[in-house]
């Protein structure tokens, strides 16, 4: 029989301490009865000894401390599976919001889940196209990779989110086997809407399950948001075989409700006041996503994060960039340029961008020119800078080439806006045709018959 206390101590925030408990767990599930008879949900913080803090789902208002009392259900957080979750809308705690039926679970998954563990991890090493120029065709995103875009303040990274999830595919014969969990945490009302809207506009509902965390929702749902929507991708890749891309946004608001919990706990903060544990509570969400050995599914993140005050060095990017594999870095330059997405190519990274490429996978040429493009750009951004200080007769021919590359490379390749899907073909032949503004003695990174296959005529 399930035992019922009248211990509740003391409350703080959605903090609250409940004396003389026995056998209770860390993050076992509680329900807490009002004197009303309506019940509230919290999960187990901390035991020590007889006494246990318990962190509240929903506000602490209204709780009368004589007249309610607490039961342990022996459970974790729960998420209820199905194959029936594609084309679903859910709040934070995995309950349907979008006007359909409940879930006939298959089962129920502990949302805590468990990394991937390292022995067990298969090398990350297929493509998966996104349509999107700046990251197919230079800082490729590879099948079980975490790359996650840091965005700033303003920068339109719901839109780039957005396109991402509509487009995005695997190529080949599994290219039916893709899903897309979508977690949005921490987000207005408007921005909810727009996710739902755009997805069902574009029919990409279909293969999507939608988790939504509101800014007005609890702290602690926003904690629990990203979990239910791994637990969800989990199921999907390794009991039903799929490709499962996870798109986590935004950390930044994660992050802070854990700072918020924390503070609550009276815990000793750590760097700008976020827990000293937030690199490994960031870690047991990130190391989640993997291939497994011998299983054909696979979980592909890309959280995105705000740095604030678009400080790379703040604690959120700063232990993002230790975990994950990369960054896509968006810069408030080229979107007041007009360049949409405003991907800032040069500093952005994917480490593991050669394991994706090459024949089989894209094409021959896709190495060469991902580097010649690069090194191109970064000469036509110097060659500006040298225009503004010098002036442009100070420039020699080359350099004239160069800026003029630069510009075009910004204007054609980068900025694709967001409805327009590129196939990865249609990038490299578009990196070509900018190529081929350059004198071909200039293309020093690509093998002399690549240029002879790929290079447009034109050029000659």
């Amino acid at each position: 029989m399930m035992k019922e206390y009248r211990t509740i101590h003391e409350i703080s925030g959605p903090l609250m301490i409940v004396e003389q408990v026995d056998g209770v767990t860390y993050d076992e599930l509680a329900e807490i009865e009002l004197r009303d008879g309506s019940t509230r949900r919290c999960k187990v913080l901390e035991v020590n000894g007889d006494k246990a803090v318990v962190q509240l789902f929903e506000s602490s208002a209204g709780i009368n401390l004589r007249d309610s009392k607490i039961r342990f259900l022996g459970h974790p957080l729960e998420l209820a599976v199905s194959g029936d979750m594609l084309g679903r809308v859910f709040n934070g705690m995995g309950q349907p919001i979008d006007g359909g039926p409940a879930i006939l679970p298959e089962k129920s998954l502990d949302i805590n889940g468990q990394p991937i563990n390292p022995a067990a991890r298969d090398y990350p090493n297929e493509f998966i196209q996104t349509g999107v120029s700046s990251i197919d065709g230079l800082n490729t995103l590879v099948r079980g990779q975490k790359l996650p875009i840091f965005s700033g303040n303003g920068l339109p990274h719901a839109q780039l989110a957005a396109q991402i999830a509509r487009q995005a595919k695997v190529l080949g014969d599994s290219a039916s086997n893709f899903a897309v969990v979508f977690a949005a945490i921490g987000i207005t009302f408007e921005e909810s809407e727009y996710f739902v809207n755009e997805f069902k506009r574009t029919g990409a509902i279909d293969r999507t399950v939608l988790f939504t965390n509101l800014a007005n929702d609890p702290a602690v749902e926003r904690i629990s948001t990203p979990r239910m929507a791994l637990t969800a991708a989990e199921y999907l890749a390794f009991e039903k075989d799929m490709h499962v891309l996870v798109i986590l946004t935004d950390i930044t608001n994660y992050a802070e409700a854990l700072r918020e919990v924390s503070a609550a706990k009276k815990e000793v903060p750590g760097r700008r006041g976020y827990p000293g544990y937030l690199y490994t509570d960031l870690a047991t969400l990130y190391e989640r996503a993997g291939r497994k050995l011998g299983q054909p599914g696979s979980i592909t993140m890309i959280p995105i994060l705000t740095m604030p005050e678009n400080d790379k060095t703040h604690p959120i990017p700063d232990l993002t960039g230790y975990i994950t594999e990369g960054q896509i870095i968006l810069s408030q330059e080229l979107f007041r340029k007009g360049v949409n997405p405003p991907v800032d190519v040069l500093p952005s990274l994917s480490r593991l961008k050669d394991k994706g490429v090459g024949p089989g996978k894209t094409r021959e040429d896709h190495a060469s020119t991902m580097n010649q493009l690069f090194a191109a750009y970064a000469s036509g951004k110097e060659a500006k800078e040298l225009m503004t200080i010098l002036g442009e007769a100070a420039l020699s021919p080359t350099d004239l080439l160069y800026a003029k590359f630069a510009d075009e490379f910004e204007k054609r390749y980068v900025s694709q806006g967001f409805e327009t899907n590129r196939s990865v073909i249609e990038t490299l032949d578009l990196g070509w045709e900018l190529l081929s503004i350059l004198p071909k003695s200039e293309l020093k990174r690509i093998k002399s018959d690549m240029i002879e296959k790929y290079l447009p005529k034109k050029a000659e």
